[in-house]
């Protein structure tokens, strides 16, 4: 698989009925290795390792009804009160980021309004806060440690 711009992690990948399978650390199995999950373990690894993302706080593939559709979030992220804080989502490394995958986003986040919303092809990494008091959102350099992120009181 590619190289990303993302720390080096370990990861597990296994032949499974004759096609590469990554083991999954959120959902504790092994998933069929496309280039999307490629980049969401190593996501999740860097998430784990570099931002304080406690991983009993995340979860993979969360499914979110909206318009009366069952749509899924690639991760989610939870605050210690176990309210969401957070959406990521994972295009593979050959997909450019467009304003048709911050839509995506964004449609998942009118049911779950997150704090902060992250888009990356693990390449190339956005991370946007939103300010639901003032209706505004701004682009972080950097994605926040997971003390960073407040709860919802």
């Amino acid at each position: 698989m590619l190289s990303l711009n993302l720390p080096e992690c370990s990861t597990k990948v296994i032949l499974q009925n004759g096609k590469e399978a990554i083991f999954d650390i959120i959902r504790k199995r092994y998933v069929a290795l496309t280039p999307e999950e490629w980049v969401r373990q190593h996501f999740v690894h860097f998430l784990i390792s570099h931002k304080g993302y406690p991983k009993s706080l995340m979860a993979n593939e969360v499914k979110v009804k909206l318009n009366g559709t069952c749509k899924r979030c690639d991760t989610v992220l939870f605050g210690k009160d176990l309210s969401a804080r957070m959406i990521v989502e994972y295009k593979a490394p050959s997909v450019e980021i467009t304003q048709a995958v911050f839509d995506q986003i964004t449609r998942y986040n009118m049911v779950l309004k997150v704090e902060y919303l992250v888009v990356t092809n693990g390449l190339d990494h956005y991370c946007c806060k939103i300010n639901y008091s003032d209706m505004s959102y701004s682009f972080l350099r950097e994605i926040p440690q997971y003390e960073e992120l407040k709860d919802k009181s």
